[in-house]
């Protein structure tokens, strides 16, 4: 018997991970799909034109970065669920809206004009009854050290650069988003209850977790 069966987890499920920059989401996206055999849907870092070009001056790339993201991951959830499911997916469409483009309205670097099309088009495209959203949100979260410490330790140049007031601003803007968010299930889940780096076996704490989660909810209580 394998991971996914022994916690009786649906083996077309779509597992979403949210949280703030910094908390492990990449880590524990690719821990979960290896433990449960499914896909990864990994956010495109690397080759994202706009993101260095954002962290230098955010006013001038805050829109083009949001729409870029929008359309990413627009197309991935599509293609996760033409798979038929099974996928882990590093980061939610829903942060986009709901974290980044109004942080940068609210402070100013992004233009009303832009703010209002990019949340129309939003609104279009995913908040529908026909946009396939995940079965299960899982939100890391910790303290504001914990995460400004895996920042500096992961080193990445762009991130550096940035002010901690910066990521002070995001940490407590993902506080009280997640506390409003309806769109699918949530599971919480604290970022010092495991440790997948030094301890790969922990990822069973968090099947059993999902496990509890999905029995919770009517429609996934399947094998």
């Amino acid at each position: 018997m394998n991971l996914r069966e022994k916690y009786n987890i649906p083996q077309d499920a779509v597992i979403t991970i949210a949280g703030t920059v910094g908390v492990g989401k990449s880590t524990i996206t690719n821990a979960l799909a290896n433990a449960l055999q499914f896909r990864t849907s990994l956010e495109k870092v690397d080759n994202n034109p706009y993101l260095e070009k954002f962290y230098n001056d955010f006013s001038r790339w805050s829109f083009h970065l949001q729409i870029y993201f929008l359309a990413e991951r627009f197309k991935e959830q599509k293609r996760m669920f033409e798979y038929g499911g099974g996928f882990v997916q590093d980061r939610s469409i829903y942060e986009d809206t709901g974290i980044f483009a109004k942080m940068h309205y609210e402070k100013g670097t992004m233009s009303s004009v832009d703010y209002d099309t990019y949340t129309n088009l939003f609104q279009s495209m995913v908040m529908t009854p026909f946009f396939p959203h995940p079965d299960l949100m899982i939100y890391l979260e910790g303290s504001f050290d914990d995460v400004v410490d895996r920042i500096k330790e992961r080193g990445r140049p762009m991130e550096q650069q940035t002010p901690t007031v910066y990521w002070e601003e995001m940490y407590q803007r993902y506080t009280n988003w997640i506390d409003s968010f309806n769109a699918c299930p949530i599971l919480r889940l604290n970022i010092n209850e495991y440790d997948l780096v030094n301890d790969p076996s922990s990822v069973e704490l968090i099947l059993k977790r999902i496990e509890q989660k999905f029995h919770q909810i009517p429609s996934l209580s399947r094998s």
